[in-house]
């Protein structure tokens, strides 16, 4: 006869065979039955106890950013529960694959407004790719290995489970499920043979080509597969924030980031191009600025696994459905070796008045206050440009996107699409457990530190090695900036009191030092990487710092401006 356990201790088990190793979360009344059965799996599930449900979101989304495994965060009913929705919603634009299992009072309570009750599959549904609760012990099995497929299948993301707390305790005669097939879900199409032939019959034609670079290549582990495409057909390429690490910074045809705080040369180019190649992208506004002249001069092709993408922001003329992985190897095979020599040599004037204007100010200052990008090139550097870069959001993320410099791919864990402030130190935290071989290296404002501040708590505990740059320039800096630009100075309620961020470091037991004048920096970054666990290396930034290029909201891409007047 089959042995019956509880639906928790099912739950347990039925993670352990989706290969979860990690969990992160917090206890609490409704989601209790469920760690009691954790008790007894601390040797196999390793769980890592937060000071704030959002924080096990995020510490889910890092982990799964720099693995590429589906990040797993377990919390309470309620405000438990509810405390996870901007980290689901952060998953689901950035397609990060996650899990989160809430707990939930017991289905004969639901709907009487019980204690800490709240509809979590109607708050979540609308930003997950799966909601559900389960009620029953017999249907936590197949729930489990549900999330899990939908989450790291297809465009990846995250799933919700709402866990009854009748159905943790009920018993059931537990079997492992495998769930690999939904109807009318296809996240894993065949490659149309038609599309590609056209597709490589229109890059075979250009003259003027260039590649469009996407999260998708990370998500669909296509590098090698993109840098065989470029380098057969000679494609000059850019990337979006989260598609950074998917070539290398050096890498010949990396002609740089996009967007409106991207380089000069591929946002102006952008517009002069006769074929663009959208790969695992999104069109995001940030990324195309005014779409009424956006690449109107070119034909576009869009790969992409998620029909729901195509033409949704920018109307294209070819679409090539699936995994980048199985499509570029499918293009590639098709398209000529090609030479486009004199297209990517147009890219080289742009390159140089950028870095007159602006890199050379910002790597190589010769007095003043510290600056933000010459920190994050000294920091890459020094860890031998093969880091992790985790950001929270605001002028610290963007100019870390700028300054630091990848050579490993998965190394991009920041909020892209929602912008979330206090993303970044959980998130960090999650990379750690997710690459422990690695260097992690979180850049964060004052703002955004001090909105999940509490998980250094978390670090204290598992002595995770995080080493924290803190950019500290008194200000909410990139709201400052755009009051700067564009409402006169008129600096409302963005200068921040600060407190003691060293002496609070080192009250969790993390050592930390400040450095205020650039002869003290090079040493301290070297006693930051050189210190075994984490560090709190606090920079104090010229206060009125400026991320550069910009192109203006509204603005067309190409028309960037290189200095604030």
């Amino acid at each position: 006869m089959t042995e019956k356990i509880t639906g928790a201790e099912a739950m347990m088990r039925a993670l352990e065979h989706e290969g979860v190793d990690v969990l992160f979360g917090y206890p609490g009344g409704s989601i209790m039955p469920t760690y009691d059965a954790l008790y007894d799996h601390k040797k196999t599930l390793n769980h890592i106890l937060v000071r704030h449900e959002q924080g096990a979101v995020h510490a889910a989304q890092g982990y799964a950013r720099v693995s590429g495994k589906v990040g797993c965060a377990i919390v309470t009913s309620g405000p438990g529960a509810t405390n996870t929705v901007t980290g689901i919603a952060d998953a689901m634009i950035d397609s990060t694959p996650m899990v989160v299992i809430c707990g939930q009072v017991g289905v004969a309570m639901l709907g009487t407004d019980a204690f800490q009750e709240v509809d979590v599959v109607g708050v979540t549904s609308p930003i997950s790719k799966w909601s559900y609760q389960i009620r029953r012990a017999e249907d936590v099995a197949w729930a489990v290995a549900r999330a899990f497929y939908i989450a790291k299948s297809g465009r990846p993301g995250p799933v919700v489970l709402d866990f009854a707390k009748n159905a943790q305790t009920g018993m059931v005669a537990y079997e492992p499920a495998k769930v690999d097939f939904i109807r009318s879900y296809d996240p894993e199409p065949d490659v149309n043979m038609t599309d590609i032939e056209r597709a490589a019959k229109m890059i075979n034609n250009s003259v003027k080509p260039f590649v469009l670079v996407g999260q998708g290549v990370e998500l669909g582990n296509a590098q090698e597969e993109l840098r065989t495409f470029l380098e057969k057909a000679d494609l000059p390429c850019g990337t979006t924030f989260l598609g950074l690490s998917a070539i290398p910074s050096d890498h010949r045809l990396n002609m740089g980031i996009l967007g409106m705080h991207g380089n000069l040369g591929p946002n102006v180019m952008t517009n002069q191009c006769d074929l663009l190649i959208a790969i695992g992208m999104r069109f995001d506004d940030r990324v195309t600025g005014n779409l009424a002249t956006y690449a109107k001069q070119a034909r576009i092709i869009h790969f992409d696994i998620d029909r729901a993408e195509f033409n949704k922001n920018v109307p294209v003329d070819l679409t090539v459905w699936g995994n980048c992985k199985d499509t570029l190897t499918a293009v590639t095979k098709l398209v000529d070796e090609a030479k486009h020599t004199s297209w990517i040599e147009g890219f080289k004037p742009y390159a140089e008045k950028e870095y007159e204007k602006v890199i050379d100010k910002a790597l190589h200052p010769t007095e003043g206050p510290l600056l933000m990008g010459e920190v994050i090139r000294k920091v890459s550097e020094a860890a031998n440009n093969e880091g992790i870069m985790v950001t929270d959001v605001g002028q610290n993320q963007l100019m870390a996107c700028r300054y630091f410099k990848f050579t490993k791919p998965r190394s991009v864990v920041t909020s892209g699409g929602l912008g979330t402030m206090g993303y970044g130190l959980p998130a960090a935290i999650g990379a750690t457990f997710g690459a422990p071989d690695r260097t992690v290296c979180l850049f964060v404002g004052d703002g955004g530190l001090q909105m999940t501040i509490q998980e250094l708590g978390t670090i204290m505990e598992q002595g995770a090695p995080v080493k924290i740059i803190l950019l500290n320039n008194n200000f909410l800096g990139n709201v400052r900036q755009w009051q700067e630009m564009f409402f006169a100075h008129r600096y409302s309620f963005t200068p921040m009191l600060n407190p003691n961020y060293e002496l609070i470091a080192k009250g969790y037991g993390i050592p930390a030092k400040t450095v205020i004048e650039r002869k003290d920096l090079d040493g301290a970054i070297a006693e930051m990487l050189a210190t075994p666990g984490p560090y709190l290396l606090q920079c104090a930034i010229k206060e009125e710092d400026n991320v550069l290029p910009m192109t203006p909201p509204g603005a067309n891409i190409d028309e960037m401006l290189l200095e604030i007047k």
